[in-house]
C-alpha cells in the first residue's frame, strides 16, 4: 500500500457542547464504530480509531468497499448495523469476535454497512490541509451515485435543518449532531470539531461503591434499577467526582457500609454462573480484562439522578453514567426500569435513502 495519507491516522475528534453552534456544516452524530478506510487498488485496510486493523471483523465490507470507492483514497466515517430500520450498537459489538466462524457467521446475519462523512485523500493528492468545504464538495464528487452498502452520509450548513435532524433521528438510533468549522483542515487526534448529544436522566438506587485507582477513596458509584420481578439490576456505574468530593462521599456513604455482601442483593456476584441471568458488579467482560472490579456493598437506600445517554441491550447504561444531585425525595423501591424513555422511532432508511 502507497497512499498520500498511509495509516495509521487517528481521526478528528469533537467536544462537546450544550447547543449547535452557528455558521458551520452539520451531520447527524452516527451511533457505531469509527473507521479509517485506506484503498490502495487491491489492498484494503479498515483502520480502528485507536489504530489497530478491523478489517478481519468485516469481511463483507472489505468486498463491498472494494468494488465502490475510488481506487486510490482513504475516508473517514462510521461502521454501522442496522435492523428494523435504526442502528443497532449492540449487533455491532457482537461483530468483534476472535472466532474466524463466528465473524463469518455474523458478517451474513447481521451485514453492516460504512457512512463516509470525510475524504482525507484520492488518487496522489492529501487533503488532510484542504477546509472542510472543500473536502465535503471533493467527497460529494468522488462518491456521486454510490450504493449501499457503502453510504454518503448528509450534511447541511442549515441550522433548523440540523435543529430538525437533532429531534427526529435519535428514533433511529442516532446520537445527535456533529458541527464543523467550515474552513478547518483535518487535525488527528484534536477535538476541533462540536457534537450535540442526546442525553436523558434516570433516578437509580446507589448500591455500592469502587475505590479510586489512587487510594481509599471513591471512584464510581454502583447504580441499580428494579426489573418487573422485583430484583435490583446493576445497570452500571457513574464517577467523574473532584478528589476533595470523593473523599467526602466515603465519609457520606459509611452508614449504608455492609460488613460483607452476604446480604446484599448483589451477593452472587463473585459466582460465575449468577452472570448469565442478571447483570452484577465484577461481571465478566472483553472490555475490561482483568481490571480490579472488586467493590464496597451498599446498603440499597439511596437513590441519586444521573444523566445518561445510551442503554445496552436495553438492561445497563453503555457509558459511564453523570452524577446529577441526590434524591432524598425519591424511594429506591420507585427506581425501575418503567422510567425509562425511548424516543419516537425514525426510519433510518429514510435518512440513509
Amino acid at each position: 500500500m502507497d497512499l498520500p495519507v498511509m495509516p495509521p491516522v487517528k481521526p478528528m475528534l469533537a467536544k462537546p457542547v450544550a447547543r449547535i453552534p452557528p455558521g458551520m456544516q452539520y451531520e447527524a452524530k452516527w451511533d457505531g464504530f469509527r473507521a479509517i478506510v485506506f484503498r490502495d487498488g487491491g489492498e484494503l485496510e479498515l483502520g480502528s480509531r485507536t489504530g489497530k486493523p478491523l478489517t478481519r471483523y468485516f469481511p463483507e465490507l472489505v468486498a463491498a468497499l472494494a468494488q465502490r470507492l475510488p481506487r486510490r483514497c482513504v475516508v473517514d466515517g462510521e461502521i454501522v448495523v442496522a435492523r428494523e430500520g435504526r442502528l443497532d450498537f449492540d449487533a455491532l459489538s457482537e461483530r468483534i469476535h476472535p472466532a474466524d466462524s463466528r465473524v463469518r457467521t455474523l458478517a451474513e446475519r447481521t451485514p453492516a454497512s460504512f457512512v463516509v462523512f470525510d475524504l482525507l485523500a484520492l488518487g496522489e493528492r492529501s487533503l488532510l490541509a484542504e477546509p472542510q468545504a472543500e473536502r465535503r464538495a471533493a467527497l460529494e464528487e468522488a462518491l456521486a451515485g454510490v450504493s449501499p452498502p457503502l453510504h454518503l452520509a448528509p450534511a447541511t450548513t442549515d441550522t433548523e435543518v440540523a435543529q430538525r435532524w437533532f429531534e427526529e433521528y435519535e428514533g433511529a438510533g442516532l446520537d445527535g449532531v456533529v458541527a464543523k468549522p467550515l474552513s478547518l483542515p483535518y487535525r488527528q487526534n484534536e477535538r476541533v470539531m462540536f457534537k450535540v448529544k442526546h442525553e436523558r436522566t434516570a433516578d437509580c438506587v446507589v448500591a455500592g461503591y469502587r475505590h479510586h485507582k489512587s487510594g481509599p477513596v471513591v471512584g464510581s458509584l454502583l447504580l441499580g434499577l428494579y426489573d418487573t420481578g422485583g430484583v435490583l439490576q446493576h445497570v452500571g456505574v457513574c464517577a467523574a467526582f473532584s478528589m476533595r468530593r470523593r473523599a467526602e462521599l466515603v465519609a457520606e456513604l459509611e452508614p449504608l457500609r455492609m460488613e460483607s455482601a452476604a446480604e446484599h442483593p448483589w451477593a452472587a456476584w463473585t459466582e460465575e454462573e449468577a452472570h448469565t441471568s442478571s447483570r452484577m458488579p465484577g461481571a465478566p467482560s472483553r472490555w475490561t480484562g482483568k481490571k480490579d472490579l472488586s467493590w464496597i456493598p451498599l446498603r440499597p437506600e439511596r437513590v441519586c439522578e444521573v444523566a445518561y445517554d445510551h442503554m445496552e441491550n436495553g438492561q445497563r447504561f453503555r457509558h459511564t453514567a453523570r452524577f446529577r444531585r441526590w434524591r432524598p425525595d425519591r424511594a429506591p423501591g420507585d427506581c425501575t426500569y418503567a422510567q425509562l424513555e425511548e424516543p419516537v422511532r425514525y426510519d433510518l432508511s429514510r435518512i440513509l435513502g
